[in-house]
């Protein structure tokens, strides 16, 4: 990219240029929403006035605790309104949030609650077992608060300061809260890769707000429309993982209605989705999966027509967005990763597709998409060059935007990896077509590689996910003599007593093959029925840990 230097005029003596800041978007909400409530799973519920006072008064509490700039203050909870909060109450103070991934094995997050110099800690009373024997082990940590659905006594070793509701009871309405530069860092979380420890991704106010904009310009556009002051909210991606998709920020400054489902409870989630009639949730496939086999759901007793649900983490496959469908469930993808805050691609259907049948959208609903504004996506070969937009032309994704984390949190060796002459590489690879959407392929990583050729283990699972009987599926290469690798694919049937025959998958592959859409090599000689499928902390399939039992 070229550099010019253009005329840069001085400005007025007295006027300002405030920095982007993460108060600003809730403030921006309070104004807009009225008498919209925040709710929290059967529990509670208040104004967005109400919701303000609360993050003062959080703000108030974590001060008297010694909290300060720059400090970082760590929570393990469920999703809840005291989640979102911290969202705001901790960065506006200064302070890092650390969303800590509470489906990590405990030594795990011992390792990112070290890495990451955790000095204040929210946890949830269902938490505090986990943490009682990593305390000794993490001397940073000045005191914890403790986040409960109801009074009650809990006995426990930690250094506990008081409960959240009771603490937050005490303190005044009003905060002064400071203004500093907008590219302090705001958030922290730790993301797993293939090897090694769990990395640190952190985001500024900057970014934050940014990504915010961004993300609020798309959800309200024409064709999209999934997200505004008039509609109902409720995350079912985990608020640890990449501040639920930066949603909650995008909910807040809209001031749309937010419902927080805490523990995910597939009966409670239908409970909420009908009785607080949410309009827009986001979630991995295997949630919605998860919703859709709830009995009150598959026969039909609830009605869950109108809901919208963005799709990300791993690949939607037409089977899955054809059975939402026949519950009058709008699907469609987008795509990022913990790196990029996340969304950087979403699908804004043309208009000769949304106009057409639902045969005709599936696919294009399966996409990830076209990238968001100000996004720069292409697609590249291995000496870096980008690659024609025919749909056919495959290579790995990268991509630039103004919200892109920086660096991995003091991992300089990783940073560099991931960030190569200006442009953040993925991981992914996929191709683009004439009208600029983005197919993922594979993960680098899980990219078969058979008798010298590549098969895509996305598309393998896409082509299995349509056989009537199959509910999950996930498919791996592992390590052959004669071609080098072979997919093994492990299904999930919709029926546990009637699962189909690995026979019966083959042949069903095989008409693919016949079609011209598959190489017959891409048939996986190895079909194994299983009763679940392993998956990672973000509910995406554990592949890694597939080929590893393998």
């Amino acid at each position: 990219m070229s550099t010019v230097t253009p005329k840069i005029l001085p400005a007025t003596a007295s006027a300002a240029n405030p920095p982007l800041m993460i108060g600003d978007l809730l403030s921006a909400g309070v104004r807009t929403a009225g008498d919209n409530p925040i709710v929290y799973r059967d529990h509670s519920r208040h104004d967005y006035r109400r919701f303000e006072e609360r993050v003062h008064q959080l703000a108030h509490l974590l001060t008297a605790q010694g909290v300060q700039a720059g400090d970082v203050v760590a929570v393990l909870d469920w999703d809840s309104h005291r989640y979102l909060e911290c969202f705001f109450a901790v960065p506006m103070l200064g302070a890092v949030l650390h969303t800590v991934n509470i489906r990590l094995a405990p030594e795990q997050i011992l390792y990112t609650m070290e890495h990451a110099e955790d000095a204040f800690v929210l946890v949830h009373e269902d938490f505090v077992g986990l943490l009682e024997p990593l305390a000794a082990r993490l001397p940073r940590v000045r005191g914890y608060v403790l986040c409960q659905e109801a009074p009650r006594e809990v006995e426990t070793t930690l250094s506990m300061v008081g409960e959240y509701e009771a603490l937050l009871a005490e303190q005044p309405k009003r905060f002064e809260f400071p203004t500093f530069e907008e590219n302090a860092v705001a958030t922290l979380f730790y993301t797993t890769g293939t090897t090694g420890n769990p990395k640190g991704v952190f985001f500024t106010h900057r970014q934050l707000v940014l990504h915010t904009l961004s993300e609020a310009n798309l959800f309200q556009a024409k064709g999209v429309e999934l997200l505004s002051r008039d509609k109902v909210y409720m995350p079912i991606t985990p608020m640890f993982h990449v501040h639920a998709w930066g949603v909650p920020y995008t909910a807040t400054l809209l001031g749309a209605t937010q419902v927080y489902p805490g523990r995910y409870d597939a009966e409670m989630l239908v409970k909420l989705l009908v009785e607080e009639k949410v309009d827009f949730s986001h979630c991995v496939p295997t949630l919605l999966n998860m919703v859709l086999s709830t009995d009150a759901v598959s026969s039909k007793r609830v009605d869950l027509t109108g809901w919208k649900v963005l799709l990300g983490g791993s690949a939607l496959t037409q089977s899955l967005a054809r059975r939402a469908w026949t519950f009058g469930i709008d699907t469609r993808s987008a795509y990022g990763m913990s790196e990029t805050c996340p969304v950087i691609t979403i699908d804004i259907l043309p208009r000769h597709v949304e106009e057409a049948d639902v045969e005709t959208q599936l696919p294009w609903r399966c996409k990830a998409g076209l990238p968001t504004p100000f996004v720069d996506l292409q697609v590249v070969d291995t000496n870096g060059q980008p690659l024609a937009h025919d749909g056919k032309s495959v290579g790995e994704v990268r991509v630039r935007a103004p919200w892109l984390t920086q660096a991995y949190y003091k991992e300089a060796e990783r940073s560099e990896e991931l960030w190569r002459e200006g442009w953040l590489y993925t991981g992914d690879v996929g191709s683009l077509d004439e009208a600029g959407f983005l197919t993922i392929s594979d993960r680098i990583k899980d990219v078969i590689k058979t008798g010298g050729e590549w098969l895509s283990s996305l598309e393998l699972e896409s082509f299995l996910s349509q056989h009537p009987a199959v509910a999950e599926v996930a498919v791996v290469g592992v390590a052959d003599e004669k071609w080098g690798e072979r997919p093994v694919a492990w299904v999930v049937p919709g029926n546990l007593n009637e699962p189909p025959a690995a026979e019966e998958l083959a042949a069903f592959m095989q008409r693919f093959v016949d079609e011209g859409r598959l190489n017959r090599w891409g048939v996986p000689r190895d079909i194994r029925i299983v009763d679940a499928i392993p998956k990672t902390s973000v509910g995406k399939l554990d592949k890694k840990r597939i080929r590893r039992e393998l």
